[in-house]
């Protein structure tokens, strides 16, 4: 029996999972996430904040709490948009590598490429599918980028990329006003429609089957769909949404106010003022997926590149055994 930690540091989220593999059967004991925006300002200003590396550092440091009580044997932490971009990246790796010392002498985060980042998702946002399912369109709706990958349930790859859009720099980029005006949602909606059509360039989307949304902006949006009154990640877990009740919340929230979307439980506060880009995101998304694959419906999976991540530790520990 072996615990292990993944920790995936966003441009938006700082998320931490701890499993237990046990005889190769995996348990989920911890699952829990937390705003920090690292990514606040890298788009404009090239370099992480100080503000948002504090936040970032007061966060690991309870994961860090977290995973000494669970004894936890290893950890892996990945980096990805925000800290690809930033010029003082270093900084950042300096603090990883003194907050997660205590569980891996001489361990730091990890940047990873797109490509890599896409893989893992893929890999635990289909481990609880139905291979029969497949060709798996697996997208990963980020603050900073958006990864999409088609494969198979075995791990057969057949293309990936990831493209320059999420839920942050969307935000940071376009969406001034609170809320959107239309001149902003239409430059948004035509940056999106841009970047899907280099995704489509790279990546076999009609040869997927099955959409596979994961991340806050797909799983938020679920929670809204199914009427929930608090956010469930069981109930939302492989849940099919259809795209027109998709297209109908997508829109609505664009047209809130950062106050409103606030308001409503199953919206996190720290999501609340970017989920309008991930929403003009997930319409593209969309269109691209009833364009090219006929499909009129996706899932919505709970489980990403933190489960991929712990498949991978639990494999490289029976390795070197």
């Amino acid at each position: 029996m072996s615990r292990y930690a993944a920790i995936d540091c966003g441009t938006n989220s700082l998320r931490l999972l701890i499993s237990q593999v046990d005889n190769g059967q995996t348990t989920e004991l911890v699952r829990t996430m937390e705003i920090v925006r690292l990514g606040e300002g890298v788009d404009e200003t090239g370099n992480l904040s100080a503000a948002a590396l504090a936040r970032t550092r007061a966060v690991l440091e309870t994961y860090a709490d977290l995973m000494l009580e669970y004894r936890v044997s290893d950890v892996r932490m990945v980096a990805t948009s925000a800290t690809r971009d930033a010029a003082n990246k270093d900084a950042f790796f300096r603090m990883t590598a003194e907050v997660l010392g205590c569980i891996r002498p001489g361990y730091c985060a990890e940047v990873i490429s797109g490509e890599e980042e896409a893989a893992l998702s893929f890999r635990g946002a289909v481990a609880d599918l139905d291979p029969a399912q497949g060709p798996f369109c697996v997208i990963d709706l980020g603050g900073g980028s958006t990864e999409c990958i088609v494969g198979d349930h075995d791990g057969t790859i057949h293309g990936a990329h990831s493209a320059q859009m999420g839920c942050v720099r969307l935000t940071e980029r376009i969406l001034g006003h609170n809320p959107p005006c239309d001149e902003e949602i239409e430059l948004a909606a035509n940056y999106v429609e841009a970047c899907l059509e280099e995704v489509c360039e790279l990546v076999p989307v009609a040869k997927a089957r099955t959409f596979v949304g994961c991340a806050g902006t797909f799983t938020t949006l679920a929670a809204l769909a199914l009427g929930l009154e608090e956010y469930d990640p069981k109930a939302i877990h492989n849940a099919e949404l259809r795209f027109d009740a998709l297209r109908l919340l997508a829109r609505h929230l664009v047209t809130e106010t950062t106050e409103q979307r606030a308001a409503n439980p199953v919206i996190h506060p720290g999501r609340a003022d970017v989920i309008a880009g991930g929403s003009i995101i997930v319409q593209g998304i969309l269109n691209m997926a009833e364009q090219h694959a006929g499909v009129s419906s996706l899932l919505v999976s709970e489980k990403d590149i933190l489960d991929g991540m712990i498949a991978g530790l639990s494999e490289r520990a029976a390795m070197m055994r």
